[in-house]
Order: structure tokens, then C-alpha cells, then sequence
């Protein structure tokens, strides 16, 4: 007997507009992946009839999306039309907003960079953010006058929306915890807009234009203000169910360790951060480190006081991730000046053993991050490209 009480969720089949956006995807993942192909190519790939490919493509083609080149001279019949993915397809625009700046990016269908501008701030709320915004999707749209545009990609600290956590402390900036920012960035932008925090946001960015490009399986630690963790697991980002996942700069590494903003107490990021070396220091939170002088022999001696602090905090939080995760490798990167990033990742060693200590690795267990400054803008455009090309198999399972 049926109990009323109990409310299951019910997995429903998918409709034809599902079906035809997943195939659509499809088609544009498999041009992207192999640079041209034949719609005969398409159809052995995909699985899909020849009629449905030769509907999707020739609607792509309209779409000015798909390019057509010369067509194979080769046996019997029509020779073959090879197909590619137009640069001028679609365009995506990228934001980074950060303490002191805000990074923007225009990337072409194939996620290479159009434009770029970087705007100096200093600490912005969103009310002073968005006519910033505004105007540089105004100056992208200008440039690509008739331009496809598929979206905005806005990537900004986390976590988002915890209590305690969310604007807290120096990494925080006030104004951006409104539940109503999504929807009013996207009726005065005119563009769908997609948030994410910079950590995730930068380990897309390593994985498309830096050293992880052949990654399937890594964790990546981005030092800004605070700290985050982006994860990418069997070959796709892993956000979890609050969108919050990575956010490791709250994980407790030191037992009644120094107070954090958050309430607790040995907080990682309290030891591992921007924020924490320049408490060290004792200089103000809204100092630049783009400033420093690398040169200076009493910064440099303070440094190296703070690594011996922020270095077995970082140990222990690697171990735990490797632990847990089982990466093919953690990448480290982020605002730190890379003289002293470089300096980080050579006090790790020798790391605890864990099950990554392995003699059968293809790549070292910690490595630095090579994607630059642009990776957490370069990342937020790129999702809106990947939104619009890459096969969405959630899409064809709706809940009820």
C-alpha cells in the first residue's frame, strides 16, 4: 500500500526541444573536439540518422555557426563537405570581480580572445560594479556589431549564500549577497548571465588554456583575498549541491587556531591567503600586492616568517584533498606574486605520504598553475560557450 505521506521524485522522460538541444550539442562537441567533419563523420560518431544530423547542421549553418569548406574530392557520388565551427559563431563575455580589480573578457565561439580590459577598483559593491559591467558588455557588443552573443560569465569569491560566511571578513565584498542579483544583471545587461565563484571559474580556465589541459581528474587551489578550491572530476566541474563545493578556505586545519571571521577558530585561509600574509605583515587588508617591490629584503624575510606558518596548514588541507579526492594532481595558483607562490610550493615539500604517493604517477603530485591572471575570467566566458556546444545530459532528465 501506497504511503501519502511519502513524496518521491519522479524522473520524467524528455520532450523533442529537450532532445533536439541535446543533439544540437552534440553535433557542435564533436566539430569542436576534431576540428572538421563530414556529416557522414557526424552521423558514425553521434549515432544519430543522417536525416536528424543533416536538420541539425543545415539549421547551424543558418545560424551562421557552422562553416562549410571545399568539399573532399574523393570515390563514387557527392563528394563530402567538410564542416567547422565558425570563430564568429557566437561571442561570450567573462568578468572577474575581484578587490581591486575587475577583468573582462571577450572570447569567439572557439574561446579565443577577442578582447580584453581590466579596470582597477577597490572593493566594489555591486551597485558600483554594474554600470562598469554594463559598459564593458556595451564596448564587446559595440566591437562585434550583428554578433551572436550567448551570455555573460561573472565569477566573484565565495561561498555564496552560508550564513556567517558569505561577505564576512576582509576577503568580503559588501553588496553581492542579494538573491535578486542574477535576474537584475540580466534585465540591465540584456544578455543571460551565469555566476560563479572564482575558484571554479579559474579551474575551467587552467583546464581550457593552462597546464591541465590534458586533465581529467584535478583539484586546483586559488589564492586570492581568500581561499578556494576548484574541482574537476571525471572530466567535468563538480559544484555541489549548494554550488559551494571547493570552498575549502573554511575547513578547520588547526585546533583552537586563530579566530576567523566565519565563527570558528584554525579556519585554512586564516593561515593560506592573501589576507593572512598581509596580517602578518601588518599591513592593511586593501593593500595591492601588485605594488610590492619583490626586491626588498625586509618583505622578503617577512615572507618567509609567514611560509613557516602557511606552509604545514596547506600540507595537511593537500593531504586531506588527496585523501578524499584522489586527483591526478593539485594545481596552486592565484593573486600571490609568483615569486612568492614559487617560494609556497617549494616549502611543501616533502609532502605527507597519502594515497597520491605513488611511483606510477604521470604527473607531479603539486603544481603551479600556468592559465595567469586572466584564468578566472578566461574560465566565467568559456562556461557560456561550454553551455551552448557541450552535450548536457542532465537536460534530457527533468525531476518532477
Amino acid at each position: 500500500m501506497k504511503n501519502p505521506k511519502l513524496k518521491r521524485a519522479v524522473t520524467t522522460g524528455t520532450n523533442a526541444e529537450h532532445a533536439r538541444r541535446h543533439n544540437r550539442r552534440v553535433i557542435l562537441e564533436a566539430i569542436r573536439q576534431s576540428g572538421r567533419l563530414t556529416r557522414a563523420d557526424l552521423t558514425r560518431l553521434t549515432s544519430l540518422t543522417a536525416q536528424t544530423v543533416s536538420n541539425i547542421v543545415t539549421e547551424l549553418q543558418d545560424e551562421g555557426v557552422l562553416l562549410a569548406h571545399a568539399a573532399e574530392k574523393g570515390g563514387r557520388g557527392q563528394p563530402p563537405v567538410p564542416l567547422s565551427l565558425n570563430p564568429e559563431g557566437g561571442y561570450s563575455i567573462g568578468f572577474h570581480i575581484e578587490q581591486h580589480h575587475i577583468i573582462a573578457v571577450l572570447l569567439d565561439l572557439l574561446g579565443e580572445t577577442v578582447a580584453q580590459v581590466t579596470l582597477t577598483v577597490s572593493y566594489p559593491t555591486f551597485d558600483q560594479a554594474l554600470p562598469l559591467i554594463v559598459g564593458c558588455v556595451k564596448d564587446f557588443c559595440q566591437q562585434r556589431p550583428g554578433g551572436r552573443f550567448l551570455g555573460v560569465g561573472i565569477a566573484l569569491p565565495g561561498p555564496f549564500s552560508v550564513e556567517g560566511m558569505t561577505c564576512v571578513g576582509p576577503t568580503a565584498m559588501s553588496g553581492w549577497d542579494d538573491p535578486g542579483i542574477p535576474l537584475r544583471l540580466q534585465r540591465d545587461i540584456g544578455l543571460p548571465v551565469l555566476i560563479e565563484n572564482d575558484a571554479t571559474a579559474a579551474t575551467m580556465g587552467e583546464r581550457l588554456y593552462g597546464i591541465a589541459s590534458g586533465l581529467h581528474n584535478f583539484v586546483h587551489l586559488f589564492i586570492g583575498s581568500g581561499l578556494g578550491a576548484g574541482l574537476y572530476l571525471d572530466n567535468r566541474l563538480y559544484s555541489g549541491h549548494w554550488h559551494n563545493a571547493g570552498e575549502i578556505g573554511h575547513m578547520t586545519v588547526i585546533p583552537d587556531g586563530k579566530a576567523c571571521y566565519c565563527g570558528n577558530q584554525g579556519c585554512l585561509e586564516r593561515y593560506i591567503s592573501i589576507a593572512a600574509l598581509l596580517e602578518h605583515l601588518g599591513h592593511p587588508a586593501e593593500q595591492d600586492l601588485a605594488t610590492w617591490d619583490m626586491n626588498d629584503q625586509e618583505l622578503n624575510e617577512g615572507v618567509d616568517a609567514w611560509l613557516d606558518e602557511a606552509a604545514p596548514a596547506l600540507k595537511q588541507a593537500i593531504n586531506i584533498l588527496e585523501s578524499v579526492l584522489d586527483p591526478q594532481t593539485i594545481l596552486i595558483s592565484g593573486f600571490l606574486p609568483q615569486a612568492i607562490l614559487v617560494r609556497l610550493i617549494a616549502r611543501l615539500e616533502p609532502l605527507s605520504r597519502s594515497i597520491s604517493s605513488r611511483s606510477d604517477r604521470l604527473h607531479p603530485r603539486i603544481q603551479m598553475g600556468t592559465a595567469g591572471h586572466d584564468a578566472v575570467a578566461l574560465g566565467a566566458a568559456a562556461l557560456m560557450i561550454l553551455a551552448e556546444i557541450s552535450p548536457d545530459y542532465e537536460a534530457l532528465l527533468k525531476p518532477e
